[in-house]
């Protein structure tokens, strides 16, 4: 007989649903690199030509990550309170939980994916330690200061670039051959790429990508502080204005990020700019849109669910499943799919996973790194 697991009293169900659909998001913007390595080493954007890249560029890039972030943050809460509940220290737990996710980054970011975020987030959660006992409010004004003096600094370089016309114009690079041939050679060039290529990656992320994980942390903790997704009522009634203001700011804001991407100068700086603050709204009014949709049509909320229940075993398994069918690891169908054949791989992975995951959580409580993840937590 098949013993049925049921999600612990702990768990926030609208928080697994918006998790679950923030991986489709992050497996869209990571494919590209997959199905061509080239643009790793260049740092262009994934696909950068056509209607699909465009789409991608304005409607999924820098987007959910930013979701995925703020979920750190709130289910950083409820890690609080579970530890507080259990008498274990939060000190101890998170800086086990950080360790964990450290190695498991640096394996993921060698053997598979070398734009592993995890490592960031292991670093930046130990920030988050250290800032937990502020109070929401201030924790909200800490991340909208942040979200601010980033947008400033790139306005400011994008007034510097207009000073100087020719200064961060887009050069000629490798067309990204060796990489290639390296990625679809075999599983030890495939590897050798990844060393090659992995330093100099985490830098990017840790630098472009760190400064704004940790304001949507420090959103996502004081929301959590607030029970914010636990009390619908306290918000399902504000969701249809959290859509008007972000569709309408949001949207127009990465048109012109794609607009502008790849063209170098004071253009593209100025897209960068203009999206680091609309991207957060954009990110909001898909959460929102993705709140009233589950509680009009729950089979929604109950099909994503247990891909958000076992997030980090999703994350991982989106990069196991691309590199063998894009590596040498398996296919090596790297550089030979168009765009819109390399989103249909991305829809097969995600839907493939949706499924393996629900099958799993109807025997196990947690994802295979899940497990690992709370045993190295718990210290049990």
């Amino acid at each position: 007989m098949t013993e049925v697991r049921t999600p612990p009293a702990s768990r926030v169900h609208e928080v697994d649903v918006v998790r679950g659909f923030a991986l489709a998001g992050i497996l869209v913007a990571n494919i590209g690199y997959f199905a061509d390595p080239g643009y790793a080493q260049s740092g262009d954007m994934p696909i950068p030509d056509g209607p699909v890249a465009l789409a991608i560029t304005a409607f999924v890039l820098t987007k959910f990550y930013i979701v995925f972030s703020f979920l750190f943050g709130y289910s950083f809460t409820l890690q609080m309170r579970s530890a507080e509940r259990a008498g274990a220290s939060v000190t101890a737990r998170t800086l086990r939980r950080c360790l964990g996710l450290f190695v498991i980054g640096v394996l993921h970011g060698i053997l598979l994916w070398i734009g592993d975020i995890l490592t960031l987030y292991a670093v930046l959660g130990l920030v988050l330690l250290g800032l937990r006992n502020l109070r929401p409010k201030t924790a909200v004004v800490i991340g909208s200061a942040i979200v601010g003096v980033l947008t400033l600094l790139w306005a400011a370089l994008a007034w510097l670039s207009s000073l100087d016309p020719s200064a961060g114009q887009a050069t000629p690079v490798d067309d990204g051959a060796r990489a290639l041939a390296l990625a679809t050679g075999g599983p030890l060039d495939f590897l050798t790429l990844q060393l090659e290529t992995y330093p100099s990656i985490v830098a990017m992320v840790w630098l472009f990508q760190g400064p704004m994980a940790l304001a949507m942390f420090l959103f996502g903790l004081a929301a959590g502080r607030s029970r914010l997704l636990e009390e619908p009522e306290r918000w399902s009634r504000l969701l249809p204005r959290v859509q008007w203001i972000g569709f309408g700011l949001g949207l127009p804001g990465g048109i012109l990020m794609a607009w502008t991407a790849g063209a170098g100068g004071t253009g593209e700086l100025v897209g960068m700019a203009v999206n680091n603050l609309t991207s957060v709204l954009l990110a909001a009014a898909y959460v929102a849109t993705l709140l009233r949709a589950i509680r009009r049509f729950p089979a929604v909320g109950q099909a994503l669910a247990p891909a958000g229940r076992v997030a980090a075993s999703n994350y991982v398994g989106q990069s196991v499943l691309a590199c063998l069918v894009f590596t040498g690891y398996g296919l090596a169908l790297a550089g030979q799919l168009p765009p819109i054949a390399v989103m249909g791989v991305a829809l097969v992975i995600y839907t493939v996973l949706l499924w393996a995951s629900a099958r799993w959580l109807r025997t196990h409580r947690h994802g295979p790194v899940e497990y690992v993840l709370r045993r190295l937590t718990n210290w049990a």
